[in-house]
């Protein structure tokens, strides 16, 4: 016989399996496409992996990149499809999108499950999990702002700059900003700390740590784009996407050390 605490532990796991079923089947038969057939099966594993590791307030953080997200691809969509520059698929994630987006997350998620089950000293257990909490929403928080400003720039951007140089380029170039899709970045990184906050994975200085660290990796991101990523054959945009995730995860934390420090 299974002891009681056994099964206990297993009840958020059977939770995120039947859950996460339930709602990608829903998405699966959705009229609007927002994941491929091979997408919802990852996002199942993804989605079971957040429950089971972070419960229902991890969830809700990247339940609402998801929505979010999908929602923004497809703003001004017939203008970025006549120009070339729409994503593919009309914005349907698959597998490389899933994982591009949200690896660095879902190894922050699997990271705490780890503290938790170690159970280290008390204190160090809450100052990690804090700090991995934090890296989770700022890696969500920086790929919104990532998205935000790209689709927002590529439908709306009046004008569109290349990083490095201050050049003026078209829009959808790689490494191209322009002020409209700055803001939207911000915005966007800025309501998914929100999320975050209000959820409890992060608490309020975690928002404006969430938001810094966001706008670092974004722009990084770009500098990436306009320099390596044409030169770089494995620098697909996915690996950039991961790149761009973990570097903002890894500011976020190096934000919160240096504020720890500097309020002692």
């Amino acid at each position: 016989m299974f002891s009681t605490d056994f099964i206990y532990s297993l009840n958020p796991w059977l939770v995120a399996v039947g859950l996460n079923a339930v709602l990608l089947t829903l998405v699966y038969f959705a009229p609007k496409k927002l994941l491929t057939p091979a997408g919802v099966v990852h996002a199942w594993i993804l989605g079971v992996i957040v429950w089971g590791s972070l419960g229902w307030q991890g969830y809700a953080v990247v339940g609402f990149y998801f929505l979010a997200g999908s929602l923004v691809t497809r703003i001004g969509m017939a203008e970025k499809e006549a120009a070339g520059i729409a994503e593919k698929r009309e914005g349907a994630r698959g597998p490389e999108n899933v994982w591009g987006s949200a690896l660095t997350a879902a190894l922050c998620a699997l990271s705490v499950l780890a503290v938790n089950l170690l159970h280290p000293d008390e204190v160090v257990e809450r100052n990690l999990v804090s700090l991995l909490m934090l890296a989770y929403a700022a890696s969500f928080a920086t790929k919104l702002s990532d998205t935000c400003a790209s689709e927002v720039g590529k439908a709306y951007g009046k004008r569109t700059f290349l990083i490095t140089t201050l050049q003026p380029v078209p829009r959808g170039t790689e490494g191209a900003v322009s002020l409209e899709g700055t803001l939207a970045g911000v915005a966007g990184s800025l309501a998914i700390a929100l999320v975050g906050w209000a959820v409890g994975v992060i608490d309020l200085t975690g928002i404006a740590f969430c938001v810094i660290a966001a706008f670092v990796g974004t722009n990084l991101e770009s500098v990436i784009g306009a320099t390596l990523q044409s030169e770089v054959e494995w620098l697909t945009n996915e690996m950039v996407n991961i790149m761009n995730t973990a570097i903002g995860a890894i500011a976020a934390i190096l934000l919160a050390w240096a504020w720890s420090y500097a309020i002692q």
